[in-house]
């Protein structure tokens, strides 16, 4: 059977979403929310907008994504004080402790993704991907 990149990386892909998928649920996260959590732990505050670019979907996605957030308590909305007729998105306390929850589960997968790398096979594999992503977005080399 040939095994080409874009089927590796598939492949790859699909089994490190079906070893994560079970904690979505018992965490009470949807697809896509831990990286919504993600980028506002990180960024604080930030504006719909923003988020739809960080995750590549667009606002209206982001928009439904948000709203079931905000009612199960991950996230909540805070008027801009630059501008009042936006809003910006915070992440909640409870957010951050299944956010943090997440990030285990993630370790976890990770660890055995990963299991017989060396620490500098795991630091290339880490480049080799962002590299191949970069270049997709046509970034190339000069975003490495």
């Amino acid at each position: 059977m040939e095994r080409t990149f874009h089927m590796l990386l598939y492949r790859a892909f699909h089994a490190q979403r079906n070893a994560l998928r079970p904690h979505l649920g018992e965490l009470g996260l949807g697809s896509g929310q831990p990286k919504v959590l993600n980028y506002l732990i990180q960024n604080g505050a930030s504006r719909q907008r923003q988020l739809a670019d960080y995750c590549e979907i667009d606002p209206a996605a982001v928009s439904r994504m948000l709203d079931s957030m905000e009612k199960g308590g991950f996230v909540r909305r805070q008027a801009d004080a630059d501008n009042r007729r936006c809003e910006r998105i915070v992440a909640t306390d409870r957010g951050r402790a299944v956010y943090e929850r997440w990030q285990g589960f993630c370790g976890e997968m990770e660890e055995k993704m990963l299991a017989g790398f060396s620490p500098e096979e795991r630091a290339q594999f880490a480049q080799y991907l962002l590299r191949a992503y970069r270049n997709l977005k046509g970034e190339g080399e000069a975003g490495v």
